[in-house]
């Protein structure tokens, strides 16, 4: 099955998932010494059947019963055999008795159970080389796509990810587990996942496991705001309580039926069950919705960039600020603590910039006599943690700037690509793999171009290419690229002209306001009016010292005015 298909299938019907499939062999008896999945190789024949019954009942993907099978699950039960292997035999399993049906198989991958950097001790590195093992194994068997599910941590969902996009093209599935508050356990919102994933490659997102039907609801809601892709429930049969020494839980088939609708009214393009659902379910769902035509959804969060906990769009009638500060050029006592490996002060600017109403972070960490790399992870660590901020990667280093975009637990603004040959040949791709929204600057091999016309050469240039890997104009935020007036009175106004471009062709635009006061008196003033000025024709955002009482008061009246004044 090719993505465009996947997708196809989205549209026409509402595509029918399985239901329970460890917890229900375990109902039916099956004998468990070790894992699951590897136990189930000893009893091939039970998967056999519930899987058989779970295509009679109409569902139009399986999941291979790989939940667990990767390399740091199964080391808690003592597995010492190949992880590639186990994976490709119990797929194998899967594929066979779908073979007799027109039922698709997604290899099925799930949590390590163990939190990865910035939140905990595994490595991302290393978690996705524990999801690419496990993702080769399913490949090898033929598996038609993969189901990415029950993940309890953003940062987890995008290594999985990741790792199944650097071995092919297949349809992707992506479901979190969020709790009652509608949040992960490390915290992550369903805007900020589902900003995150799409960017990613994701081809449907959702949730499933850990809630009832209830609950899931207005989370999916909350989803449907930000993407147009296929959204996926897969929840559990209510509670979970022990009855005479067994697990069974509190919602029967017509109870968890009757929440199908509302899914249906929020959207939702695929629907199974988890903990507690079996074939029985599936089957009710399938005879009464199968024919259904998911409902469009016309909304749509553009322009969105996204920390593990918020989101910041840009554009739609909102001003946004980029926090500038956290760049060591002039400040000779941050440069002092950067060489010292001290963040006090990063986390001071984090604060007085959120305080002050940024809306992003911006970071730099470039600085002689340091190892920029080194730093910019510990900064991304470090403000993931105490901001929730979305962040800017500025840096003109190609390998600092992958590193960043790996380990960062969203979808980061990156700053900035150009027309010059490099970045549009490495830096470029590193920014599409990870999902990065692109400052765009018009310059390139030969310099600043002097003239708008010649500036929006470039610009038109960099968009084309951009596309090769997917990007579109929501994507992307053209920098102005004012130069100072005390230099070149016309700088202001071939700007100036540049913003009005972009707001006519519906691009956002963003300045770097202290640029245009370089070498004046007052700076503060200049800045302000530059920042009015650029309203005027359109400028959707700026990177500045959010610490200006002058310069807040001018946004405040921009947003008032919903973006131009």
């Amino acid at each position: 099955m090719t993505r465009e298909e996947f997708a196809q299938l989205c549209l026409k019907k509402t595509v029918i998932l399985d239901g329970s499939t460890g917890i229900e062999l375990i109902r039916r008896e099956m004998k468990v010494t070790g894992s699951i999945e590897s136990s189930i190789l000893d009893s091939p024949d039970m998967l056999n059947e519930l899987q058989r019954q779970y295509c009679e009942a109409g569902a139009d993907i399986i999941l291979t019963p790989t939940l667990g099978a990767n390399r740091v699950k199964l080391q808690e039960y003592s597995f010492d055999g190949s992880v590639r292997e186990l994976n490709r035999e119990l797929a194998s399993l899967s594929l066979k008795t779908a073979s007799s049906f027109s039922t698709e198989v997604f290899g099925n991958i799930s949590s390590t159970g163990r939190f990865i950097e910035p939140f905990g001790d595994l490595l991302f590195d290393d978690a996705v080389d524990y999801f690419r093992e496990q993702a080769e194994g399913l490949l090898e068997a033929g598996v038609n796509g993969f189901f990415i599910e029950t993940m309890i941590d953003l940062q987890e969902a995008r290594a999985a990810l990741i790792a199944v996009r650097e071995l092919c093209e297949l349809p992707a599935v992506v479901c979190l587990s969020f709790d009652k508050e509608g949040y992960t356990l490390n915290g992550s919102s369903p805007r900020s996942a589902v900003v995150s994933l799409q960017s990613l490659g994701a081809d449907a997102v959702g949730c499933n496991c850990s809630t009832g039907p209830a609950e899931m609801i207005p989370i999916i809601q909350k989803m449907a705001t930000c993407t147009k892709l296929p959204l996926v429930v897969k929840p559990n049969a209510g509670l979970p309580s022990l009855k005479s020494g067994k697990t069974v839980y509190s919602m029967d088939k017509n109870e968890f039926l009757s929440y199908i609708p509302n899914f249906h009214k929020s959207g939702v393009s695929l629907i199974g069950g988890c903990c507690g659902t079996d074939p029985g379910f599936i089957n009710d769902i399938a005879v009464q919705w199968s024919n259904k035509v998911p409902l469009k959804r016309e909304s749509f969060m553009a322009s969105a960039i996204a920390s593990h906990r918020t989101i910041t769009q840009f554009g739609a009638g909102n001003f946004t600020l980029i926090g500038e500060r956290i760049n060591p050029t002039g400040k000779k006592d941050f440069q002092k603590q950067l060489r010292e490996k001290d963040l006090t002060t990063i986390e001071i600017f984090a604060s007085e910039q959120q305080e002050f109403g940024a809306n992003v972070l911006d970071v730099n960490m470039g600085l002689s006599g340091i190892d920029e790399r080194e730093m910019m992870l510990k900064t991304i660590s470090l403000l993931s943690r105490i901001s929730p901020l979305p962040l800017c990667i500025d840096s003109t280093r190609p390998e600092v700037i992958e590193s960043a975009l790996k380990l960062y637990p969203g979808r980061a603004l990156v700053n900035s690509i150009s027309g010059e040959k490099d970045r549009l040949e490495i830096t470029l791709p590193i920014a599409a793999k990870y999902g990065a929204m692109l400052i765009i600057l018009p310059l390139d091999d030969n310099g600043i171009p002097a003239t708008f016309e010649a500036r929006v050469q470039v610009i038109r240039k960099i968009i084309d290419e951009a596309s090769k890997y997917g990007y579109t104009t929501d994507d992307m935020v053209i920098d102005g690229l004012v130069m100072t007036i005390s230099s070149d009175q016309k700088a202001a106004k071939t700007t100036l002209d540049l913003i009005n471009w972009c707001a006519d062709n519906g691009i956002n635009s963003v300045c770097g306001l202290s640029n245009v006061s370089f070498g004046l008196p007052q700076r503060d003033i200049v800045n302000s009016a530059f920042l009015a000025l650029g309203a005027q024709r359109g400028l959707t955002s700026a990177i500045a010292n959010p610490s200006s009482e002058r310069l807040r008061k001018i946004i405040s009246s921009i947003n008032r005015k919903g973006c131009r004044i």
